[in-house]
């Protein structure tokens, strides 16, 4: 049970599917409500399509260039940790993502499905927590399942976005997504620590 809670908070984190409200409303701002609710759906499966691929395909394309899991693991903790440190330190991440809005582009799948839902964060994550060696297909199914929860709780989020937009605004969505950030930092080391471990037979 701690593992599913503990699985689920990482995906949390690194999905963030509270930080993403205020960049849906900077998006959405000039739609109309079944608009905004056809962009939220179409963001969301587009998302889920890019982090399972990464979650089913990713191992088998290191393992094609010949890139063993646990450097992945290390570096991707790095990347991790990294990302981590600009949720909290540097601009949060619905100041920093309503800023890369382009309105010439599609706007489902830049920024909200990529990188706002489909963080690459989020994409490592699909890939060291499904590792073929170490999980059998019951247990990968299980973070599946974990990950399309998340994704699920972004839409909702998304489709009552109006409403949670005024009940936290935007600078409660950024006290969360720093909180976020830190826990990830947290998770970002452990995952570096055991990958130095696992490589080094320590």
């Amino acid at each position: 049970m701690n593992e599913i809670i503990t699985t689920f908070i990482f995906f949390f984190a690194v999905i963030d599917p509270v930080g993403t409200i205020p960049v849906f409303i900077a998006v959405t701002k000039s739609c109309e409500a079944k608009k905004k609710n056809k962009i939220a759906v179409k963001a969301v499966i587009i998302a889920t399509i890019v982090l399972m691929f990464f979650l089913v395909a990713g191992e088998v394309i290191l393992n094609a260039i010949n890139v063993p899991l646990t450097a992945f693991q290390i570096a991707g903790g790095i990347v991790l940790f990294l990302f981590a440190l600009t949720m909290i330190f540097g601009e949060s991440k619905p100041d920093e993502e309503i800023n890369e809005i382009n309105k010439e582009s599609e706007k489902a799948i830049f920024p909200l499905a990529i990188p706002s839902i489909a963080s690459p964060g989020a994409m490592i994550a699909a890939v060291m927590l499904t590792e073929n060696s170490l999980y059998g297909i019951w247990y990968q199914l299980k973070i599946s399942i974990i990950m399309l929860s998340v994704l699920l709780i972004t839409l909702i989020f998304l489709l009552l976005a109006s409403k949670l937009f005024k009940l936290i605004g935007n600078n409660g969505a950024s006290i969360i997504s720093r909180v976020m950030g830190l826990i990830l930092a947290s998770v970002a080391v452990t995952s570096v620590l055991e990958g130095i471990k696992l490589y080094f037979k320590i």
